[in-house]
């Protein structure tokens, strides 16, 4: 299952895993393209990844609401028998690229600290709950949260960076309460990537042709989860690109990025 996947990193990540063959569950509010003022749906999403090789499933699912969350699970349950991957994607934001920069927390409504938190944060751990109660039953699985580098680093919103840090500390300890059930938890974090909303506001992201395809993401995912000493990751948050050379997995134009070395800043 693959959280938030209408469209940007989400939907990515469903293709890649499409690419490599599994059936893939996709879960969004928008189930039909036209329904939202952004590009995208899980109904096209599910389509894309059939084509591309897998199976591809729309379930409409309000990660707001944990009876929908409930509901999208008990599905999986039913159709597939088993939940081998659980891709936490869904979020939140007021702007099609993320929360807005232009204004200081003390000038922000506590909304937009609200709506990031119930969706990028907390959906999470709904989502994982129910995950991981399937995947302790059949004593494997792994789930994915996606973070980014933010959970480390200031990075121009302050409710973002506290809900990316909660989101990895989510998952070391998560790892720690999942040890010897057969169940690995990871966060990882995508470098610029090419979504459509980057794409859309070149005069924020001018570099945004040097980032990484969507589908690129799906493909580093797709390796991880065959991984077959995943466990050795769990707790951790890792980065996509270092990742990538891991694996030996390049963007759909050959490319391939550089490793990069992260440290936690000095308060």
């Amino acid at each position: 299952m693959v959280t938030g996947a209408s469209r940007g990193v989400g939907r990515g990540i469903a293709l890649g895993l499409g690419e490599a063959g599994w059936t893939v569950f996709v879960t969004s509010r928008t189930v039909h393209d036209g329904e939202s003022e952004r590009p995208g749906s899980i109904e096209s999403t599910a389509a894309e990844v059939t084509k591309l090789g897998g199976n591809g499933v729309a379930i409409a699912c309000d990660h707001r609401v944990d009876a929908d969350v409930e509901a999208a699970f008990a599905r999986v349950a039913e159709e597939a028998g088993r939940l081998d991957l659980l891709v936490n994607n869904a979020t939140s934001y007021t702007t099609d690229v993320g929360p807005p920069e232009d204004t200081p927390f003390w000038q922000q409504p506590f909304d937009i600290w609200d709506q990031m938190h119930t969706v990028g944060l907390r959906s999470t751990f709904v989502s994982s709950t129910f995950a991981a109660r399937m995947m302790i039953a059949q004593g494997r699985g792994l789930i994915v949260n996606v973070s980014s580098v933010g959970a480390i680093r200031y990075t121009g919103h302050v409710s973002y960076n506290v809900v990316k840090a909660g989101v990895d500390m989510m998952s070391l300890a998560m790892a720690e309460e999942l040890k010897d059930t057969g169940v690995a938890v990871v966060s990882i974090w995508p470098r610029l990537t090419q979504t459509e909303g980057i794409l859309n506001h070149p005069e924020l992201y001018p570099n945004a042709r040097e980032g990484w395809t969507p589908l690129f993401n799906g493909r580093v995912v797709a390796a991880l989860a065959a991984d077959p000493d995943v466990e050795s990751k769990t707790g951790q948050a890792l980065d996509l690109g270092n990742l990538a050379n891991d694996y030996g997995i390049d963007d759909v134009d050959g490319r391939r990025p550089v490793r990069r070395t992260f440290e936690r800043p000095s308060l």
